[in-house]
């Protein structure tokens, strides 16, 4: 499945669009824009529901983990919360990842069966408004690898723009932002929405102009001396107002690597501009990620590899010393001179007894080496054949 992957990860295969956000910020709606844009352009992509949670989405899921997972059976069966069951249910689906790429894999490629299948160009991906719990699991890791093995991948996190107007707030999406840049490792872009409601100039502002962002702490920090209640919780003052200052300076390197766009997924605007972005960004992928994650890759399968040449040894080892009972004592001193001289004859067979179980065990391997089979226990698949 490697070499299979390396092979579809190319500046032909379809770009995976990962879309994650706190609750409210209008990811689904968005989800519904993006989908809708791509098939009026007629480029209809494939499109991923991984909320457990969700009642209704209003768009057509090719994969929709609700038809593989029942969210409240799972809550009820383990004695989970809302969180937890979401968060199970996730796991739950996380071990058929092999049979979603998979599919993915062969819906990126022609169909010779049927030539008018167009091969899909986008894949798009709606993740639980409960953005930790796939973010920071070891399901939602496992996915977003698996995406990223096979397909160009961008994160794209949605920003709820009205609520993002104040220099706290602000700074408090940042900082989440910049957290799940690091935990994915995967090109980001900062999605704007809501700009129907109140543009998004004035973040754009912030991120490129150090000193608009100063100015507007220091209004906030007026308002917040000044309007008591009603205008409160804007940027502080002493301690918080020194701590935002300082935040806006570690950032600004972090914004360079930022794409940012304003859209309202309500009315449509700036669509085009995110599409924009999303190529520009999976251009990086394949010219800055792509290579770190074969080296990464390649480190695994190496240490893969050294792992069950290692069980290999020290089950043979135990295998010599069962079949040699307990002669290693007995009469020590006068066999020196027939086991040195049998010694020879012992490694060629050891040697070949070695080889003739690597065989069998790749032949049982087949073409699973990354597969979870290939992760199991060399020494399980030894004692069945023993």
């Amino acid at each position: 499945m490697a070499s299979e992957s390396s092979s579809v990860t190319s500046a032909s295969s379809p770009v995976a669009i990962v879309c994650v956000g706190m609750a409210g910020s209008g990811k689904t709606t968005f989800m519904q824009r993006i989908n809708a844009h791509l098939h009026e352009k007629e480029t209809p992509p494939y499109v991923m529901n991984l909320d457990p949670a969700v009642i209704s989405v209003p768009f057509e899921s090719n994969i929709d983990i609700r038809d593989s997972v029942n969210y409240e059976e799972v809550m009820k069966q383990y004695n989970l919360g809302p969180n937890g069951g979401i968060l199970t249910s996730l796991n739950l689906f996380a071990t058929k990842v092999d049979q979603i790429v998979n599919l993915l894999e062969k819906r990126a490629k022609p169909d010779p069966e049927n030539p008018q299948k167009k091969p899909i160009h986008n894949i798009l991906v709606d993740t639980p408004g409960q953005i930790e719990v796939f973010v920071w699991s070891a399901s939602g890791t496992i996915l977003l690898e698996s995406l990223a093995s096979s397909f160009p991948t961008v994160v794209a996190y949605i920003i709820d723009t009205p609520r993002t107007s104040s220099t706290s707030t602000f700074m408090s999406n940042m900082l989440y932002a910049c957290s799940i840049l690091y935990k994915t490792k995967l090109p980001m872009i900062l999605v704007f929405n809501k700009t129907d409601v109140k543009d998004a100039a004035f973040a754009k502002e912030w991120m490129t102009d150090f000193e608009a962002f100063q100015e507007a702490l220091r209004r906030d920090e007026e308002s917040d001396a000044l309007g008591g209640v009603e205008g409160g919780g804007h940027g502080g003052s002493g301690y918080m107002g020194s701590l935002l200052n300082s935040m806006s300076l570690v950032l600004e390197e972090f914004y360079a690597h930022l794409s940012m766009v304003g859209v309202s997924a309500r009315t449509g605007t700036g669509i085009d501009d995110f599409f924009a972005a999303v190529e520009d960004k999976r251009q990086e992928f394949l010219r800055d990620y792509q290579p770190e994650l074969e080296r990464r890759r390649a480190e695994r399968e190496d240490q893969k590899k050294a792992s069950r040449e290692k069980e290999l040894d020290k089950m043979m080892q135990d295998m010599a010393v069962t079949s040699g009972g307990g002669g290693v004592g007995e009469g020590q001193g006068g066999e020196d001179e027939e086991m040195e001289s049998s010694g020879d004859d012992e490694d060629s067979g050891d040697e070949a007894t070695k080889k003739s179980l690597q065989e069998r065990y790749e032949a049982a391997l087949g073409d699973n080496e990354d597969s979870v089979l290939a992760d199991a226990s060399f020494a399980k698949y030894l004692h069945t054949q023993r």
